[in-house]
């Protein structure tokens, strides 16, 4: 928001001295988000003068316009500057920078020779001045304006203020006016506020100014209307109004709906202005019908919504309520009967049509943000007379005012509750003394305050909002530097501790975390063939991925692929999250509501409804999983890294080595010849291996691209783990290695091995597989070194080879398998 100190001068006193730094200070105390103030007094240096036009003559042998110019500046002799404007004529005041001023961004002003004349100063637009970005023509000074030639122009035209620009934050929607920030401002400086909120105002009359009709008062719960007839239409708008308006910017538009303008910026009550003339028969205010259309002032024709507000007459919609109006009603230049409306609208209604149809006006935002319902007859009165004053007419003697008035809510506050969680000793006296300076009805007790906000705070709801008041006008600054002491807890939950550690394992082992989305598109899901259906959105972020993820696949490859967009070759990423499975035949229940709770028999269907959402881990890889360089060649990633991340995964889990199952799986998206189930017990949990090629294709990324998904809410959470037992007799080490068919997975032959072998077995660990020379066709080796050891004596080998040959004859009984030389 943007405005000038001068206009807060009128409501609140202020030091004459105040310094832009001091504003700054005082204003980021009170928790206002200061962008920038700007003296504007400082923003032009050197002479800036009124200047009178005299004559000009045109320079007709240049391309393009040039005048030569004598001006009255209020010296001796004129001055004679060269323009290129051509918006001005003899008589005209104009605003003149005399040689050796400095404009606004360090153009400094001399005497130099141009065009073939001797040019003394410039004739200034308010582009050039920095007063707005107009800069069509220069600026021509209303003839009423109270200046000679060779007077200051600064005060003339604005140049004498302080320029605010301030982001004001979405809880505080009465700061986006002059009205809010002078009332902030007196809170700071301790002095008299002036509220123009409770200026004069004309009640209702039984007799309409003009029939109206709400339909909806839960849309719109206050409609304030009042005509002005016989309004000149070349009135201009005041230069003071402009000034203010321009620094707001703001466009000058016209009188009547600069008015309405002007007083939206000062009291916070945004209004529209029709010509009555245009309008045809009574007005409704209603729900939008879902599909009726509206061009609205900015030439858009908009299809409506049905929780849409709009205006209606006999011809249909003529405003989209609280947000902008419509081209059949607007006020035109040959405008002579004006109908001034201030009405109040429910904010969560106007910031859902804002959003929706992408059209945030100025009065859209401060709805949105709340508006003081009290204001539309105060905003009406000051309309209705500004228009008389400047544009002549007559105000109508009937005042509309439907009004459904709400109960005001009262919070109640245990009194020691501000001092327990700001930690300063807050007296109730002082709690109540603050609470009614922000314009609270307050009661006060030894034990509690009982407080009644203002019709202009609809932010404070609770008591941590009473808090947040006492402590922002007591004072930021007394507030202790001190760390609270944390309160004892439990620690880490079972599944936050193995969450923690899967992702600590995956990044040791060189993946990089990433958090993607959980949307994902239709064509996306038919691609990686993900299980399906899916959740729906009913208002999704973007219509191109409109479901939600039921597989962190398709975020992790997107991922993937922008990296690999970026020239990153090796790239190597996982994430942990929820997916979201809907439940097979469950049906959501209607809308329930938010009045209360809803029936038994609805919450139940509503608890149905909700996707089942488990925890996964996924990882996706490609390109060297050890670099290659003048070292040697590296290794390219693989289905085996892959399936190795889920092992990690399992481990880091605490799923113990012999639980962990990982046998041969046909499952799209992955490469059928190279997909690992990953089971836990014999529950499948996951899938790791490469992906098929077309799916590679399809989203071009590399062929041979791997990816692994864990499940990890289906992993039992582990038990206490017991302490390990170490054995101090010496291990014996025998290798062993067996021919078999090449289709027997070696997981398969290592759970024979460590069956036959018996109590003694240690671990078994696959060392080499070989196929080629030596070896039959359509078989392979696979040696296996195994570590037995007894915990109580030392083994015998007689003992070690026993269980060597009983392990080895389980293998051969089971799959074939022949001792490799033997």
């Amino acid at each position: 928001m943007k405005l000038g100190l001068s206009w807060l001068r009128e409501h609140v006193t202020l030091p004459a001295t105040v310094t832009a730094s001091e504003l700054d200070s005082a204003l980021t105390d009170l928790g206002i988000e200061v962008e920038h103030i700007v003296d504007q007094r400082e923003s032009v240096r050197g002479e800036l003068v009124v200047g009178r036009v005299l004559t000009i003559e045109e320079l007709k042998e240049f391309k393009k316009p040039i005048r030569f110019v004598t001006l009255d500046i209020g010296r001796s002799a004129p001055q004679e500057v060269i323009c290129g404007a051509t918006n001005f004529a003899e008589g005209d005041l104009v605003v003149v920078i005399l040689p050796g001023g400095v404009l606004p961004g360090g153009f400094e002003v001399g005497s130099r020779k141009t065009y073939g004349r001797v040019s003394n100063g410039m004739i200034c637009s308010a582009r050039e001045l920095g007063i707005s970005d107009e800069h069509a023509g220069i600026i021509v000074l209303d003839p009423s304006v109270e200046a000679k030639p060779g007077d200051d122009a600064r005060p003339v035209v604005g140049l004498d203020d302080i320029g605010l620009t301030l982001e004001i934050t979405p809880d505080r929607g009465y700061q986006m006016s002059v009205r809010g920030v002078a009332r902030e401002l007196a809170h700071a400086y301790k002095q008299k506020f002036s509220d123009p909120g409770f200026g004069p105002r004309t009640e209702g009359t039984k007799k309409p100014a003009y029939p109206v009709s709400i339909e909806d008062t839960a849309g719109c719960d206050r409609f304030a209307a009042r005509m002005v007839r016989g309004v000149d239409p070349k009135a201009v708008t005041p230069d003071f109004m402009r000034r203010r308006l321009t620094t707001a910017g703001i466009r000058v538009l016209g009188l009547p709906i600069d008015i309405t303008n002007y007083v939206m910026l000062e009291l916070g009550q945004p209004m529209h202005a029709f010509d009555a003339d245009r309008l045809k028969g009574g007005l409704v205010v209603r729900r939008a019908k879902e599909g009726e259309k509206l061009t609205t002032l900015d030439g858009v024709q908009r299809t409506l919504a049905a929780e849409d507000m709009v205006i209606c007459d006999d011809t249909g919609p003529i405003s989209l309520a609280a947000v902008m109006g419509g081209t059949t009603s607007e006020v035109e230049p040959t405008t002579v009967n004006v109908l001034f409306e201030a009405a109040h609208w429910d904010p969560a209604m106007v910031g859902r049509t804002a959003r929706r149809h992408k059209l945030f006006s100025e009065a859209a935002k401060r709805w949105e943000r709340g508006v003081d319902r009290n204001l539309c007859l105060v905003a009406i009165e000051r309309a209705v007379n500004l228009l008389v004053e400047h544009g002549g007419g007559k105000a109508g003697a009937e005042v509309l005012d439907l009004n459904h008035p709400q109960q005001p809510t009262m919070i109640s506050m245990a009194a020691d509750k501000p001092t327990k969680l700001i930690g300063v000793d807050y007296s109730v006296d002082r709690i109540a003394d603050i609470l009614t300076e922000v314009g609270c009805d307050v009661a006060a007790y030894d034990d509690r305050v009982d407080v009644i906000p203002p019709s202009w705070r609809p932010d404070l709801r609770q008591p941590a909002d009473l808090v947040e008041e006492v402590v922002r006008l007591d004072g930021f600054a007394k507030v202790p530097s001190v760390l609270p002491i944390a309160p004892p807890g439990n620690g880490l939950t079972p599944q936050q501790r193995r969450r923690r550690s899967v992702g600590r394992t995956l990044a040791e082992q060189g993946y990089v975390e990433v958090i993607t989305f959980p949307f994902v598109s239709a064509s996306m899901m038919d691609t990686l063939s993900v299980p399906s259906p899916a959740v729906r959105l009913a208002n999704p972020l973007s219509e191109e991925e409109p479901f939600m993820r039921t597989s962190l696949l398709p975020g992790l490859l997107g991922a993937l692929k922008r990296n690999l967009g970026r020239g990153n070759r090796d790239v190597a990423l996982y994430e942990q999250g929820l997916v979201f499975l809907p439940a097979e035949g469950a049906v959501a229940p209607p809308v329930m509501g938010v009045a209360g709770r809803p029936e038994e028999t609805l919450w139940d269907k509503a608890n149905e409804a909700v996707p089942r959402q488990p925890l996964m881990a996924a990882a996706v890889l490609t390109g060297e999983a050890e670099r290659s360089g003048w070292w040697g060649q590296g290794r390219a990633a693989s289905w085996a890294d892959a399936v190795q991340a889920a092992r990690d995964v399992l481990a880091a889990a605490s799923v113990p080595a012999a639980d962990i199952e990982v046998t041969q799986l046909v499952s799209e998206p992955f490469h059928p010849g190279r997909c690992a189930q990953i089971s836990v017990a014999g529950r499948p949990v996951g899938r790791a291996g490469e992906l098929h090629p077309a799916v590679c294709a399809a989203l071009d990324l590399p062929r041979g691209t791997s990816a692994m998904e864990i499940e990890l809410d289906a992993v039992p959470l582990p038990a206490v783990t017991p302490p390990p037992k170490f054995s101090g007799y010496p291990p014996a080490l025998i290798d062993v290695a067996l021919i078999l068919p090449s289709s027997v997975p070696a997981a398969e032959v290592e759970r024979a091995l460590t069956e036959g072998a018996g109590d003694l077995l240690e671990s078994v660990r696959l060392f080499d597989v070989y196929a080629g020379k030596g070896i039959e066709d359509g078989k392979r080796s696979l040696a296996y070194s195994l570590t037995f050891r007894a915990p109580d004596r030392t083994l015998k080998v007689e003992e070690a080879v026993a269980a060597r040959d009983a392990a080895v004859a389980v293998a051969a009984q089971r799959f074939g398998a022949v001792l490799r030389g033997a």
